[in-house]
């Protein structure tokens, strides 16, 4: 399985002036935008460190999955959560050659942790040996800032915080601040059984 990320957070989308208010630095300085860049940075590396503890998107952005086949022949979870729409499902073979697959064959199955692309019919369709599906979806509390949960975008400026206050104490400190792990425990998705039902 590979998850990439084909489109990013546009800078407009990230709340740099309300952190640079949680950081209380000053303006109306000449030197005003010389830490925009790490303090964009900070933002960007606290909301990575969050997804991936709690397995949800938290800004809006299409994601591609390519399996080398599906877990269960009727229905396939996806890694990420809140999914809001899938783009396409593309079959392709051991040669290269790719079959799209039409959206009649597959519906979301939207839930909040474990969102899955189900079948309509008996089976998903089948995926040639040594072949992969490629699966693009979107997912993402919404495409801006106001639309994530209060504690999640809470966490986020905490921890992006917390970074931003020691880069000077030899790099970042292993595990995450209790403040931050409290906000977002309800989130987390907790995985039983190996994680086969995901």
């Amino acid at each position: 399985m590979m998850l990439t990320e084909q489109t990013t957070v546009p800078q407009s989308a990230l709340p740099l002036q309300a952190f640079r208010e949680h950081l209380r630095l000053g303006t109306g300085f000449g030197d005003d935008g010389l830490q925009s860049g790490l303090i964009e940075s900070h933002l960007r590396a606290a909301m990575a460190a969050i997804e991936g503890r709690i397995g949800k998107a938290l800004l809006t952005r299409s994601f591609k999955l390519v399996l080398p086949d599906w877990r269960d022949a009727s229905a396939q979870a996806l890694p990420l959560a809140p999914v809001t729409a899938v783009q396409s499902v593309t079959v392709v073979d051991a040669q290269g050659g790719t079959t799209v697959v039409v959206p009649a064959r597959y519906k979301l199955q939207v839930d909040a942790h474990r969102p899955r692309l189900v079948a309509v019919g008996m089976r998903l369709p089948t995926v040639p040996t040594d072949g992969q599906v490629e699966i693009v979806f979107t997912a993402g509390f919404g495409a801006t800032w106001a639309a994530l949960p209060a504690d999640l975008a809470q966490a986020v400026m905490l921890l992006a915080a917390t970074q931003y206050e020691t880069r000077h104490d030899g790099g970042p400190q292993p595990g995450l601040p209790h403040g931050v792990q409290a906000l977002i425990e309800r989130w987390r998705n907790v995985r039983v059984l190996g994680g086969l039902g995901a």
